[in-house]
């Protein structure tokens, strides 16, 4: 593939990572930041210290702060903020946008308030845009070690997401490619609310088997409301579905599993946050949205219900599971 300019917004830790990984594959990237202390002391750290301690930044990686010059010229751009702080990266970027220029979205989540996946942040403060998603199970700190990777590339066009599959491919990235867009915005952001309830899991020391159910059910939860906004329930079961749910609930990397097991362990969330400081657990604030917009649809998530309740109305967290395993029976697949 020909050397592309390309342009990740966000320094963290995935942004990072991809960053790296494009460099590695011979582009020409600048990986803008908000806040000029720190892009400061990344450039003279030569390394992310804050959120992807322990590797070196490429010599040719560009940092700046400087969002139009970082824009400038750029084929492709990828949107790394938290899914929260989306909004205002995008609103920062709308002066500088050509519409030739995709739009690889790489955040998970849903924008509280409004219930919008970040495809539909896009088109609303863009207007007509070219957008793609990439997502799967991905953890920033393994990728920058190289580690054998797969993601799916998601796009309404197939042209956008095999640019994007070309673009990333190398011996330790694999990338797949889909149109299922909605699916795919989805599984990266609900697996987040449902890897907190995998931490209560195991904070509470109640072993694989519970797990195991957890990750399972959570699976039908993402499907039944993947279904009602027009996704497909075979996606769920891919890469960004299952795949990332996985991951997300199992590893020790994973901030949102940090936060579920410090819950199980009686610990407060306001407390866990402010221990985590600029670290940020997605499933937090998705677990708010994700909640509203299964009320909306009128979707039945009895995990996602019970992760919103001890997140923003106190629940304990062994109320909680006591409640989900003792609602009515019914069938596995109604």
């Amino acid at each position: 593939m020909l050397k592309e300019k390309i342009c990740v917004l966000s320094d963290g830790g995935w942004g990072t990572a991809i960053a790296l990984l494009l460099c590695g594959n011979g582009h020409d990237v600048v990986l803008w930041g908000p806040f000029p202390e720190y892009i400061e002391e990344m450039k003279a750290k030569k390394e992310n210290s804050r959120f992807l301690a322990g590797v070196p930044l490429d010599e040719k990686l560009v940092l700046s702060t400087d969002i139009a010059d970082a824009v400038s010229g750029a084929k492709y751009i990828y949107l790394a903020s938290p899914s929260q702080y989306a909004r205002s990266t995008l609103e920062k970027l709308r002066p500088f946008y050509k519409p030739e220029q995709l739009i690889i979205s790489v955040a998970k989540g849903i924008e509280n308030g409004t219930l919008k996946r970040m495809s539909e942040v896009c088109s609303e403060v863009l207007g007509r845009v070219q957008f793609c998603v990439l997502s799967g199970p991905s953890h920033a700190e393994e990728v920058a070690r190289k580690c054998p990777t797969a993601v799916v590339a998601a796009s309404s066009s197939p042209a956008e997401a095999r640019a994007v599959q070309e673009l990333m491919m190398n011996s330790y990235f694999r990338v797949y490619t889909t149109d299922d867009v909605t699916s795919v915005e989805l599984g990266g952001s609900l697996k987040n609310v449902l890897a907190i309830a995998a931490g209560v899991v195991d904070g509470m020391k109640m072993g694989d088997n519970s797990k195991a159910a957890l990750i399972t059910r959570g699976i039908a939860e993402m499907s039944r409301l993947g279904d009602a906004l027009g996704g497909r329930e075979k996606t769920f079961a891919g890469l960004s579905g299952t795949g990332d749910l996985i991951v997300t609930c199992m590893s020790g990397h994973s901030r949102n599993r940090h936060v579920g097991e410090e819950l199980g362990r009686g610990r407060s969330i306001d407390e866990i946050l402010k221990e985590m400081g600029l670290v940020v657990a997605e499933g937090v604030k998705t677990s708010k949205s994700a909640y509203e917009l299964a009320r909306k649809c009128n979707v039945i998530t009895p995990i996602i219900d019970e992760v919103y309740k001890t997140l923003y109305e106190n629940k304990d967290p062994r109320q909680a599971v006591y409640d989900l395993m003792t609602r009515r029976a019914r069938s596995e697949f109604d």
